[in-house]
Formats: structure tokens, C-alpha cells, sequence
């Protein structure tokens, strides 16, 4: 009947990741998301042949920053959650030489000099750092700047939604 659903579409579920966290999924019919990045950095990782991907949402740039936290939450950190990440992702079946990533994030949301600390630059350092010592490159980034930003993978066809306050973009991390 024209207009109805597809009966993909019908079983289609959103798994949210939290500031922290990180999830990994090889069911078609799966969209990882997550919400307001801002300082923080989201990695997105996806094997178009295997039809694997991951999410990692990370908040700090070194463990060190709280070894303790590192411990329990392990994906709240740069040098701890990506290669949770990519373990995750390999267990999945996914090949390390077909992974393409796609990195958002990292903003300065309170604008100007005011974020002394400058976590999200730190934190972009540290992601692009370990990818980069690890082998790893980066097909897309929407990073930096003063904006949050919300990404969804679609497990199924590889696809990305960007969403920022002025913005909706899509990518294929599939091509």
C-alpha cells in the first residue's frame, strides 16, 4: 500500500550515547546518536563492508586528568576510549583498513577567550594525536568554532546526520 512503512523501518531503534560513552553495533536496523556536542568530541567510526560502526562521545583529553574515573568509565577519555572503541569494533568483525571516521566537535560554546581551559581544542588534539600515531584517518570533521552539534550513524547504509543550531548536513561514511 503506497505511503506505508517499510517493515524495516518499523523495527528501526535509536541508541543514544551519553557524554562518556560509547556503543558499537552491526544490526542494520540500529542509529547511534548523540546530543550537544560541545566541547566534548564525537568519533564516529564505520566499515562499510561489514556494515559495523561505533560512536564514541568523549569529554576529556587524558585519563591521567582522573584515573579513578578512567577506570570506571573509560570511554570519558581520549587516550581510553578510542582504543575501547576500535577494540569493540574489530570484535564486530570490522576490518581496521576499511574503517572511515568522521569526527565533530570539540567548541568553544561559551565563545571568545572565556573557556580557559580550552577542553575542546585539547580534546581535538588528543583524538587527532592517538588517531594519527595509530594509523588511523579521517574521511570528515565539523569541529572547532563555537556551536554544539548532534550526529546520528545509520548502521545500515552508513550514513551521518549533523545537526547544529543553523545547520542540517548529511555524509556517507559508506562511499
Amino acid at each position: 500500500m503506497a505511503g506505508s512503512p517499510i517493515i524495516a523501518a518499523l523495527f528501526a531503534q535509536r541508541v543514544v550515547v551519553g557524554v562518556g560513552d560509547l556503543s558499537v553495533s552491526n544490526n542494520t536496523g540500529i542509529t547511534l546518536s548523540t546530543y550537544a556536542l560541545g566541547s566534548c568530541v564525537g568519533v564516529v567510526a564505520y566499515d562499510p563492508v561489514a556494515r559495523v560502526g561505533g560512536l564514541l562521545h568523549l569529554m576529556l583529553p587524558d585519563s591521567a586528568l582522573s584515573p579513578e574515573k578512567a577506570a570506571s568509565q573509560p570511554a570519558m577519555f581520549a587516550d581510553t576510549g578510542l582504543p575501547l572503541l576500535f577494540r569493540a569494533l574489530l570484535g564486530l568483525r570490522a576490518e581496521r583498513k576499511r574503517v572511515r571516521l568522521f569526527v565533530a566537535g570539540g567548541a568553544n560554546v561559551l565563545g571568545g577567550n572565556s573557556d580557559s581551559f580550552k577542553i575542546g581544542e585539547r580534546n581535538l588534539k588528543a583524538t587527532a594525536t592517538w588517531l594519527a600515531q595509530n594509523g588511523y584517518a579521517v574521511a570528515r570533521t565539523d569541529v572547532g568554532g563555537t556551536v554544539n552539534r548532534t550526529v546520528h550513524l545509520d548502521i545500515g547504509t552508513g550514513a551521518i546526520k549533523l545537526k547544529t543550531p543553523s545547520l542540517n548536513e548529511a555524509y556517507s561514511l559508506a562511499a
